[in-house]
């Protein structure tokens, strides 16, 4: 047997596993999902995908603006529904950026707490064994530098509030934490902005109602009284609370100029389950009746109209005439009678013998025409201008339209003709062509209520005014850290000057602070040092004093 077969047998290298690639990709998309830079991203994402929400109408918001948009787009607006442009903020591409802007901020934040976590607990490191390789370098001699006692310097520090710790003849500091907690409570609270969204998207609801005053126009909390409403993923009709309102009166006061100085309704309130109770609310006050909170959003004015038919049938209608937005509530409006000119003999309405009165309210009309505009929203001078129309007003053909406007295609096919025109003040009647009459009673007010329930508005609320002061520590916080260290004047360890001894100071920005050489002059202006320094903290006392 030779020498070679005394060595000891080489094992065998283990085969190298192949990784898995599927293992591989799942944790590369998930670092690059939570990544800061991906967070940014996809909020500047859902700030461009928030674009077309306030740009186009929403059907949650003004279906009747949606509507009015397929009539004036009859090619985009298919498309643009197809993609859910009409509802951006229920749509699955606006709430996909959503859910993946809310992982990605946990996925980066809760590793940056625990670390964060772990640095606010740990000790200042120690000082570097060259200070002067330091941003911030002085070097202070005995007599400049009493006390020269770590302990001293130590507490000079604490009064200053710096994080410190005492290693012998070193003393080491550290500031600034505010920095990132501040940026960690920006993020956090930007996810708890999120999640309140959340919670209204799914548990809250509201809804609008125009309420005309008088006991005769009670509304109560159902969503099928309501002109729009919009309930949450996760809230039934069932769910909402159960009160009534009637409106008793509307208080509008203002200036000389027109404009508005105070709004307040009186309403009656009826929760069902009690009795019922007077409230007042105005704009910036609204009414809170449990979870539902009653909101004025604007008000207007309802002509009473009586059309007495050619057969002596009188019919008494209030119409709230919907303001056209300029400031002196010039309002528009129609009011129709489609069950008049009925013959008593055979009980049968000829198609073409309903009426319809199309035209403006002006509650302070001007003294000569053109009678257009009114010249003040109070009613000082009120006045409505209407246009007769009789024929067919197409209400049987089961096509929906607005209650406020007149069918314009009855008009433009012939089947709705116009008889006459008209301004009336309160008490004047109008004669038509076939002996029926219409006279104009006087007015009611009304208001547009907002009825709403926001589970997560206080959570919101809250994490705003977090977030701003996140925001603010993030801006002004600054990390920095300090170290000194006494040694003994003598290089051989002894005194020659009886006990004398040097103050070594260094200085670290962690991040960019143009202030920190001042900051450093002053704390060694604290110390009593105005010695032997190097050129960096020389200028920067130079700048203090």
């Amino acid at each position: 047997m030779t020498a070679l077969d005394d060595r000891p047998a080489i094992p065998a290298e283990a085969p190298r596993r192949r990784p898995n690639r599927v293992l591989a990709l799942l944790r590369n998309s998930w670092r690059q999902l939570t990544s800061m830079r991906t967070a940014l991203v996809l909020l500047f994402l859902l700030a461009v995908a928030a674009i077309p929400g306030s740009v186009l109408p929403q059907r949650g918001v003004n279906p009747e603006k949606v509507d009015q948009y397929f009539v004036d787009h009859p090619e985009l607006a298919p498309q643009l529904d197809r993609i859910g442009a009409f509802e951006v903020f229920g749509s699955v591409w606006f709430s996909a950026i959503y859910l993946l802007l809310f992982t990605s901020l946990i996925g980066c934040i809760v590793p940056r707490l625990r670390d964060h976590a772990r640095a606010v607990r740990s000790r200042p490191p120690a000082a570097p064994k060259r200070l002067e390789r330091l941003p911030q370098h002085a070097v202070l001699p005995a007599p400049d530098a009493a006390p020269a006692d770590p302990e001293a310097i130590a507490a000079m520090l604490r009064r200053r509030r710096w994080r410190v710790e005492v290693r012998g003849n070193e003393v080491s500091a550290e500031k600034g934490y505010l920095k990132e907690t501040g940026n960690l409570l920006f993020h956090t609270s930007l996810i708890a902005v999120l999640v309140g969204v959340a919670l209204g998207s799914w548990y809250g609801w509201h809804g609008n109602r125009l309420l005309v005053a008088g006991a005769e126009n009670e509304f109560c909390n159902t969503r099928q009284q309501y002109s729009e409403a919009k309930l949450g993923a996760r809230v039934d009709s069932a769910d909402l609370p159960r009160f009534c309102l009637t409106l008793d009166g509307f208080d509008a006061r203002f200036l000389p100029s027109g404009q508005p100085e105070s709004y307040r309704a009186s309403v009656t309130v009826d929760k069902l389950d009690g009795p019922k109770r007077a409230a007042d609310f105005s704009v910036n006050s609204p009414l809170r009746l449990g979870s539902a909170n009653v909101y004025l959003l604007g008000h207007g004015y309802a002509p009473i109209l009586r059309y007495t038919d050619r057969y002596g049938r009188s019919q008494t209608s209030t119409v709230p005439f919907l303001t056209t937005g300029d400031t002196n509530l010039t309002s528009e409006g129609v009011a129709a009678f489609p069950d008049a000119n009925v013959d008593p003999k055979t009980g049968q309405r000829p198609a073409d013998q309903q009426v319809a009165f199309e035209g403006l309210y002006l509650p302070t009309a001007p003294d000569a025409a053109p009678f257009v505009s009114s010249k003040y929203p109070a009613e000082r001078n009120p006045a409505v201008v209407l246009v007769a129309y009789r024929g067919n007003l197409g209400l049987d053909a089961g096509i929906p339209g607005s209650v406020y406007q007149l069918d314009q295609r009855q008009v433009t096919n012939g089947k709705l003709k116009q008889v006459g025109d008209r301004k009336l003040s309160p008490g004047e009647k109008w004669i038509l062509d076939d002996g029926s009459s219409l006279e104009f009673l006087g007015t009611k007010p009304y208001v547009t209520l907002a009825v709403r329930y926001a589970p997560g508005q206080t959570m919101m609320l809250g994490a705003c005014v977090l977030l701003l002061v996140g925001l603010m520590g993030s801006l002004f916080g600054r990390r920095r850290r300090v170290w000194f260290r006494v040694t003994s004047a003598d290089p051989d360890g002894g005194s020659p000057t009886g006990g004398s001894s040097l103050v070594e100071a260094g200085g670290l920005p962690r991040t960019e602070h143009p202030g920190f050489a001042v900051e450093f002059a002053h704390l060694l202006a604290a110390l009593g040092g105005d010695g032997r320094a190097d050129g960096r903290a020389g200028a920067a006392r130079e700048g203090v004093e």
